[in-house]
């Protein structure tokens, strides 16, 4: 796997001891989960605005047919200058500090839990590498969750004229979540992630799978340098393209489900679930609905893929060289 045939493998200029393999080295847990949080982060500074759009475009229409309602947003140059133009620069950072929250979290937990199956060799098994990124995506869902669910109200909020989807009208990140808390309780927060669980789960796997196993081909290949930054940055293109087309259903569902309204009895106002939410959208929007705002979602993770996955094996890989 590539962990062990690139990270932990001795720079050339260094001769191994001849000694019995002491097997796949980890890096300290709270060290590895810093390193993914940091490389995710630094990402979404960049990849942020697309995220504003995406969200935009996915509840453009939402439950109306195709060609019944006015479309603000028909593209993602077109978006992008609407929502700079309405709502100033800011707005195309809107939601950056929870965004950031939710990157820092979800991708802390998921890159570090990812590493330390690997470090022990459970991603060896046979379809090892699909369950264990599977895993390690829910779990990050799951505990960043809330998070997720401010950046979707923040993202959607604008002025009435290019508005869509429902506008929850929060002041801030901290005001979002005590309203959040104050109306539903601890158990709102978390509204939206049994849709957060399964988009993370497929594109975690396809992602952490594909990025593992590309880059294992290109090492053997020896295209570059096996300590080169191009044989993770090859790696994460081709993984930014297998994401993009297992996750943008569950994406679209997953934003639907965060951004509906909620009514006295704290019950979703459009969608009971994850499957009623799926099942409308494919009556009222058709199935191309499930991929509407495919492009944005490709434009931006298949960056925040690169950048994200090559920051963080740069940045493991000198952490593994200067620990030994």
């Amino acid at each position: 796997m590539w962990l062990k045939n690139s990270l932990f493998a001795p720079p050339a200029s260094i001769t191994p001891v001849a000694r019995p393999s002491p097997g796949p080295r980890a890096l300290w847990p709270p060290l590895d989960f810093t390193l993914g949080a940091l490389a995710c982060c630094g990402a979404c500074v960049f990849t942020n605005p697309l995220e504003v759009v995406k969200t935009r475009l996915q509840l453009q229409g939402e439950l109306r047919a195709r060609g019944s309602y006015q479309r603000h947003y028909r593209g993602v140059l077109q978006a992008l200058w609407v929502v700079g133009s309405t709502d100033g620069l800011r707005g195309l950072q809107k939601g950056l500090t929870a965004a950031l929250l939710y990157q820092g979290l979800m991708n802390g937990v998921r890159l570090g839990f990812y590493s330390y199956t690997e470090a022990v060799g459970l991603t060896d098994a046979p379809g090892g590498s699909l369950i264990s990124g599977a895993a390690a995506g829910a779990l990050g869902a799951f505990i960043a969750s809330p998070a997720y669910l401010v950046k979707t109200h923040l993202q959607a909020q604008t002025v009435a004229v290019i508005a869509v989807g429902h506008q929850h009208n929060h002041q801030g990140v901290l005001s979002a979540f005590m309203s959040i808390y104050r109306r539903e309780g601890v158990t709102g927060l978390w509204r939206g992630v049994n849709g957060a669980v399964p988009r993370v789960m497929v594109g975690s796997a396809s992602q952490l799978a594909t990025f593992s196993s590309a880059k294992d081909w290109v090492t053997r290949a020896q295209w570059f340098d096996p300590h080169s930054c191009l044989t993770a940055l090859t790696a994460a293109m081709i993984s930014g393209v297998a994401v993009t087309i297992t996750m943008t259903p569950f994406d679209v569902i997953s934003t639907r489900l965060y951004n509906q309204p909620v009514d006295e009895f704290k019950r979703g106002r459009l969608y009971c679930g994850f499957v009623d939410c799926l099942m409308k959208v494919c009556a009222t929007e058709g199935i191309m609905g499930l991929y509407k705002g495919m492009t944005p979602v490709f434009v931006r993770l298949a960056p925040h893929t690169v950048l994200s996955m090559l920051i963080w094996d740069v940045l493991r890989q000198r952490a593994l060289l200067y620990r030994h």
